[in-house]
């Protein structure tokens, strides 16, 4: 099977199975979907989904977040680990919010990236998500299943993307890396994979040993 017959039949199957794909974590604009990605950091979106509504009914703006001391943010986000430091990052990319962008979250890779505990996987992920800007995120999830596929031999999440970009046309990314995720959590996992359970899998490695 050439790559370029092995993408398209996994682009196929992820649109088969998920047609729809929701936004894992919950928000409700920019800012709050740029809290919740930086909590998400070592942390399951499922964990964030419980601890985002009592932070957002304190401060669900960055005028508001100021308002918490870095500590009163700390207690609260506490259940989602590296809590001093992402309760710092929020304060601090409030602020700067605040104070050169009018309390609106900025729209472009460069802003994002220069914002308090804001990385590229995360600037990636607000900019497809909270603005449409064709992006392609890449977690460890992502990473993961693009080696066990064959997509990409890329020993760190950069070469992974960049691996990925080529492949995948361009207005399908903000789509297919979320399709990705959710395929991995339900189907190719890291731990007790069983490839017959796997489509993906199971069809890449019948096609390999009749190839």
């Amino acid at each position: 099977m050439k790559k370029k017959e092995k993408v398209q039949y996994i682009l196929d199957t992820l649109e088969q199975l998920y047609p729809e794909v929701p936004i894992p974590l919950d928000h409700k604009d920019a800012y709050t979907l740029l809290i919740a990605v930086l909590l998400s950091a070592q942390c399951t979106d499922k964990r964030v989904n419980e601890i985002t509504p009592g932070l957002f009914a304190k401060a669900d703006n960055p005028t508001d977040m100021l308002k918490l001391s870095v500590e009163q943010i700390r207690e609260i986000i506490k259940p989602c680990g590296l809590s001093p430091a992402k309760s710092k990052a929020i304060w601090g990319l409030s602020k700067i919010i605040m104070d050169d962008y009018n309390g609106q979250v900025p729209n472009t890779f460069e802003a994002l990236e220069s914002l308090p505990g804001v990385g590229h996987k995360t600037a990636s992920v607000v900019m497809s998500q909270a603005f449409g800007v064709p992006a392609f995120p890449v977690d460890t999830h992502i990473h993961r299943l693009a080696q066990r596929w064959g997509l990409s031999s890329g020993k760190n999440v950069e070469q992974t993307e960049y691996d990925l970009k080529r492949l995948v046309p361009e207005p399908l990314w903000n789509k297919v890396h979320l399709q990705i995720i959710f395929y991995g959590r339900m189907y190719c996992p890291a731990r007790g994979h069983q490839i017959q359970n796997c489509p993906i899998c199971f069809h890449l490695s019948e096609s390999k040993s009749k190839g």
